[in-house]
Formats: structure tokens, C-alpha cells, sequence
């Protein structure tokens, strides 16, 4: 037996206010059957306690992106706040989820591998309402401190008991950094994060950039560390203009235009950094909360779906 997301009560009809203008705007953003439909297996016992509904519990999985709340605090907050009930579905009358069924809804997500579908199908939405520009692409890759404590170094960098999928990466200023990379395309005009892949923080950039082409961008702009011959055949092959940053050579320095290019292509591709950088300070990605590849590459497609539903109603 399941509950049904969005069934009112009596006591929901007699209360007034309590709205959310933005979370109002994303609810209508979508047409959220089709998300039902990619979670249709989940919880599907007939019989038992009744469960709460799927898109209920995906909903308060984008709450916790857009306000950077932990389960507990998630669970507290559904206790009180209208607008976050009225949003995932919950009535007045309706006892809300605690953190352990948070928990447990995100790593069913995880092991089924269902967070692609969900950050593909809602990209695929937005694109069909002309939400992205496509205008061009920016490229990039950020490192995601891991959840684990950083284990010893050692010769080919040690691994952590806790969590053997984070890796040792270092930095172009020699500071070594432990946990995971989000290597992710963003549309230049809206800001809009349309590809995204998790890795352990030591896979190379080049090794991931022809895999986060769109492939109806105008244009791609990425810095020198996306140089080589896998980005620009699939950039030639589907006639998309190549901003990628040329690299000097061994006695072959970059000429005056070369160094000219890489700046305007800089001036460009740096917005992709403020995007970086507002998901790592609102949106909770400055460091990993869980353990494993699977488990936080599904928490981060959901974050970014949340930021892209964001991006939408701001517009």
C-alpha cells in the first residue's frame, strides 16, 4: 500500500498563506508524471505499511539542494514549514518522513542507478521549453573533498578503507587533495548544467571532455587541460566551434594571437567557476556526505537537478 503524493485533507483547505513563490514556479516547471513514471518500481509493495509516495520523497530530495539540509534536518523542517508540505505532497494530517526513510529512498535511488534518468529527463523538459540558449558549452572539472578521512600517503597515493573509491589528486599549485571530481558542461546563457559525470579526483579532464559534448552547441569552451585529439574530432565530426585553450609546447611558446585567444576564451569559460562556486557554497558540494561512487555521484545529479530547476524559475 503506498500513499499518494499530493492528496489534501480537510485541514489542508481551511489554511490560507503559507506559499513559496519559487518552489510554486519549479512545481509547474514540470510535468512531473513522467518522473513518476521513471520511479514506478520503487516501493512498489501492495501490501505492508503504507509507504510514501516516490515523488513525494524525490521532491524532498530537491528541498534538501535548494536549502543545503541534512536528513535530521530535513525531517525537522517538513514538521513545520507550509510551503516544503505543500511542495512534496504532504497534508496537514500526514506524519512527514524521518531521515533514516530519507536515507534509504536516496540510496535506493543510488543502487538502481535511477538519478541519470531523473537529471536526464528533466534536462530533456527544460530543453523542450527552449529554457537553454546553446548558444555554447563550458567545460570544466572540479575537485569534491570525500567523506572519508584522508588516508596515509603512500607510493600511488593510498586509498581510504571507508570510501575505496575516492582518490589523491594534485593540483597545478602541488596541493593534494583527496575525494572525487564533477566534470560537468554548462549552457553559456543560462547557466544550466546539462552533462555531468562523477569520477575519483584522479581522472584526468582530457580523459572526460569529448563525453560532456552536447552535440547541439554552437560552440565549446574549455581550458588547456582539454587539449587533445578525442575533443577535437568529436568537436569537428558534428561541426561545433572549437574554444578549447591552445597549450604551449616543448620550444614551441604560444604566439601573441595564441595568448590573445586564450584570454578571450578565459574571460568565457570562467563563468563555469561562479557556477562551481555557488554549488559548492548554498548547494552543499563543497565536500562529499557519503561513501562510495554510486552513492555520490546519484546525491550530486540530484543537487544539479535541483540547481537547474532553480535556474529555470529564475528566469
Amino acid at each position: 500500500m503506498r500513499r499518494e503524493a499530493g492528496q489534501g485533507s480537510f485541514a489542508d483547505v481551511l489554511v490560507v498563506g503559507g506559499g513559496n513563490r519559487r518552489l510554486e514556479r519549479i512545481a509547474e516547471l514540470l510535468d512531473w508524471g513522467r518522473l513518476e513514471g521513471l520511479l514506478g518500481g520503487v516501493y512498489a509493495s501492495g501490501t505492508g505499511r503504507p509507504s510514501y509516495a516516490p515523488l513525494t520523497l524525490l521532491r524532498i530530495l530537491l528541498l534538501q539542494g535548494w536549502y543545503g539540509l541534512s536528513d535530521p534536518a530535513m525531517e525537522e523542517a517538513l514538521g513545520d514549514r507550509l510551503s516544503f508540505r505543500r511542495f512534496a505532497g504532504l497534508g496537514l494530517d500526514e506524519r512527514a518522513p524521518d531521515h533514516s526513510t530519507i536515507s534509504r529512498f536516496r540510496t535506493l535511488l543510488a543502487d538502481r542507478g535511477l538519478a541519470d534518468g531523473i537529471f536526464a529527463e528533466v534536462g530533456r523538459q527544460l530543453d523542450a521549453q527552449g529554457v537553454t540558449i546553446r548558444s555554447g558549452t563550458l567545460i570544466d572539472a572540479t575537485v569534491i573533498e570525500a567523506a572519508a578521512a584522508e588516508p596515509h600517503r603512500q607510493k600511488g597515493g593510498g586509498r581510504s578503507q571507508a570510501d575505496p573509491d575516492a582518490r589523491w589528486v594534485k593540483s597545478a599549485n602541488g596541493q593534494a587533495r583527496f575525494g572525487y571530481k564533477l566534470h560537468a558542461a554548462v549552457d553559456l546563457g543560462t547557466g544550466i548544467v546539462r552533462r555531468a559525470i562523477v569520477t575519483g579526483a584522479n581522472v584526468a579532464d582530457v580523459d572526460q571532455g569529448h563525453h560532456l559534448v552536447c552535440g547541439d552547441e554552437t560552440a565549446v569552451y574549455a581550458d588547456k587541460g582539454y587539449v587533445g585529439p578525442r575533443l577535437r574530432e568529436r568537436l569537428a565530426r558534428d561541426g561545433i566551434r572549437n574554444r578549447v585553450q591552445k597549450k604551449a609546447g616543448t620550444g614551441r611558446p604560444l604566439t601573441p594571437r595564441e595568448t590573445w585567444r586564450n584570454r578571450l576564451i578565459g574571460y568565457r569559460r570562467g563563468r563555469i567557476e561562479a557556477v562551481f562556486g555557488t554549488l559548492k557554497r548554498s548547494y552543499g558540494l563543497a565536500r562529499m556526505r557519503l561513501m562510495g561512487l554510486a552513492r555520490n555521484t546519484c546525491a550530486t545529479l540530484l543537487t544539479l537537478t535541483a540547481w537547474n530547476l532553480a535556474r529555470a524559475a529564475a528566469r
